[in-house]
């Protein structure tokens, strides 16, 4: 979860019916590799879908249950991007697109990944962001 302002970095899934929520709007990442951690694993993510290269210490983790894997762990993991950073951004081959969304407008999108809209709301509202109040 990438933030500049009130916006988010988000990406328009693919269309394949064969795949979780198509054509729904999604934060970057993916699964881990063999023997990959998760900040490992988020930093691969942003590098291979967005050009996007971080150290560790840019991301603060928080670890939820998957949601398409009960009992298995999964990490959100939350990041701020500056306006260099956005305009360097080389969108990888998975997606149709991508924007910097509003967050507001990501929190009550009909096509957001809801599991997602769901802990953005929660880690904005922890972090005393705020934006779920402008709903």
């Amino acid at each position: 979860m990438l933030t500049h302002g009130s916006c988010l970095l988000t990406c328009l899934r693919d269309d394949y019916d064969w795949i979780p929520f198509p054509a729904h709007w999604d934060l970057p990442g993916g699964g881990a590799e063999p023997g990959e951690t998760p900040v490992e694993c988020a930093l691969r993510e942003l590098d291979e879908e967005f050009g996007l290269r971080f150290p560790a210490g840019r991301l603060e983790g928080r670890i939820f249950a998957a949601a398409s894997q009960p009992g298995c762990p999964s990490w959100l993991f939350r990041g701020t991007i500056t306006a260099s950073e956005i305009a360097a951004i080389r969108f990888g081959d998975e997606g149709q697109e991508w924007r910097m969304m509003p967050i507001a407008e990501f929190l009550c999108h009909p096509r957001a990944v809801p599991h997602f809209r769901d802990r953005v709301r929660l880690v904005l509202g922890e972090s005393g962001a705020g934006f779920e109040n402008r709903l």
